[in-house]
């Protein structure tokens, strides 16, 4: 079904059969991206209008360019709801740092022998939120860091984002560093400046 579309309350679905909603996760194939891409659409509407930087990918071309991007593991979560299966959650991440735009810096972990997890991605469905599958997705995460030999898991999150921020320090998330966007009013005035006076010439010497 398309991603936009409402998914009934599970909360009230086990409320009325008894039943509890089962989470799994899989890892996302090709026939997903179109399905995943209108899921983060839906999931980062309302943050995407509050912050300067997106925090989804930028474009459906460059998440089409990440799925075939070696290095990078993208999960879907899926539970049954009213006997279809639904995507409500999504993760990305990769063991290193990936891309030339990436302002990462891998220098700074190497120098304070980190070995981290960079958490590119984690999205959950506006309807599901509350009900345990935030927590099943960092299960998941900090169980492949741990395959991996990784001492820590790295994320960004916008500093106005308050209810991922308080999501993350309640599982003990601490702030590395600090990326300042920084702005200033412009007063406006004509389209054209008006003359300004310059310096002098100086007289040549003769």
């Amino acid at each position: 079904m398309a991603a936009d579309k409402k998914i009934e309350d599970p909360s009230r679905d086990a409320e009325a059969t008894g039943d509890e909603l089962e989470l799994r996760v899989r890892r996302m194939h090709k026939r997903d991206i179109n399905k995943v891409w209108e899921f983060l659409k839906l999931v980062f509407r309302d943050v995407n209008r509050e912050t300067v930087e997106y925090q989804r990918p930028r474009s459906k071309n460059r998440f089409m360019e990440t799925y075939e991007q070696e290095g990078v593991e993208q999960l879907v979560f899926e539970a049954t709801v009213d006997g279809k299966v639904e995507l409500v959650g999504y993760s990305e991440y990769s063991y290193e740092i990936l891309g030339t735009d990436s302002w990462m810096n891998h220098r700074y972990f190497e120098k304070r022998g980190m070995r981290p997890l960079f958490v590119e991605e984690i999205a959950v469905h506006p309807d599901h939120h509350g009900l345990g599958v935030g927590s099943f997705m960092f299960e998941q995460i900090e169980h492949a860091a741990r395959l991996r030999g990784c001492t820590h898991i790295v994320l960004e999150v916008a500093e106005n984002n308050e209810d991922a921020l308080r999501f993350y320090k309640k599982r003990s998330f601490q702030k590395l560093d600090a990326a300042i966007f920084m702005s200033r009013k412009i007063e406006t005035g004509g389209e054209l400046l008006g003359p300004r006076k310059l310096k002098p010439r100086r007289s040549k010497k003769t």
